[in-house]
């Protein structure tokens, strides 16, 4: 279990921020497509520009009508109607892309939303409503898509969040993302030969429309008497707007995505933040359970085993085709 959890942070340790762009040349071979969830805006809509941009189809999820006609307006994108917790929607969604013919290369679940509610007085409504869209969301998209990228030995990202490592207030939204890291390793393991690639991508804290769609949401179950907020979270959701004005755009985000969908041989997983201090939160965060799990177990590991055992995967990283 303990060289489990090493992998996993060495993982996570050795993935670099930036990313070299990969031009697609459009040699008249078949476009490969992607299905992008959660396409209108921030994260998911640079995601679907990207990729747009860089030879592939895309085929751009979203729930509004402007947002749909907006994508589909959009060089090498397709929208569709797609709510991940709709099941007629994703069905739906795949007899579309049957349609259209050219098969499916790579999914990229990105549609997420987050926790407005206290873990110990919010209802339960709100665990419900967060797990249906950010842990069963990609758990019903790869199970309705797999048989596409089974053909096509595609690849299949999540949108998690260095929130998966770190444990915030915000738990609803933090437990979520802890249970897409377990996902992605499990959904690797299970599907391991069958040529499809598993990855996540942990984004930082970057210009998005999710903290401010959070926000909104959680000022108005405040109003409407669904949630109590204290005066200074009153206070930190009605300026979210402000700060995310100032915040870095998920360009970063993209890269990595377009490197997972391209890159030879993808890594599991990509750390992508904003600055040095998220990261080295992240990584810090991911170092402390580990030195927890370990502490007083009678079958612990000294510090010069830890050490040995770091070193080992270190370079057994260093030699990893990616899965």
């Amino acid at each position: 279990m303990i060289r489990f959890l090493m992998l996993a942070f060495v993982t996570v340790v050795c993935a670099p921020t930036f990313f070299p762009l990969v031009v697609l040349a459009d040699d008249g071979a078949a476009q490969k497509a992607v299905l992008v969830t959660g396409a209108s805006s921030g994260i998911g809509l640079k995601i679907t520009e990207k990729l747009a941009s860089n030879g592939f189809h895309v085929y751009a999820g979203a729930r509004k009508a402007a947002d749909l006609e907006r994508l589909d307006a959009m060089e090498n994108v397709s929208s569709i109607r797609l709510d991940v917790t709709v099941q007629e929607e994703i069905d739906a969604a795949v007899e579309f892309v049957k349609d259209q013919g050219r098969g499916l290369f790579g999914v990229v679940n990105n549609a997420g939303v987050g926790s407005i509610s206290s873990l110990a007085t919010g209802p339960e409504s709100d665990m419900d409503f967060i797990f249906g869209v950010n842990v069963y969301g990609p758990y019903r998209i790869n199970k309705a898509f797999l048989p596409f990228l089974d053909e096509s030995d595609g690849r299949t990202t999540t949108i998690g969040s260095v929130s998966g490592f770190i444990a915030r207030k915000a738990g609803i939204y933090s437990m979520s993302k802890f249970a897409v890291e377990a996902y992605t390793d499990s959904l690797a393991l299970e599907i391991d030969g069958n040529g499809v690639h598993v990855s996540i991508v942990e984004p930082g804290t970057f210009k998005s429309g999710f903290a401010v769609s959070q926000a909104a949401r959680a000022l108005a179950a405040a109003d409407k008497g669904d949630i109590e907020l204290t005066a200074e979270e009153r206070t930190r959701y009605e300026g979210v707007r402000v700060r995310n004005a100032t915040r870095k755009e998920p360009d970063e985000v993209a890269d990595a995505v377009l490197d997972l969908m391209t890159a030879e041989n993808p890594k599991r997983r990509y750390m992508v933040t904003p600055n040095e201090r998220q990261a080295q939160a992240a990584i810090t965060a991911a170092m402390r359970r580990l030195v927890q799990l370990n502490h007083d177990q009678p079958y612990n590991y000294d510090r010069e085993g830890l050490i040995a055992v770091l070193d080992e995967l270190l370079a057994e990283i260093s030699n990893d085709t990616g899965d």
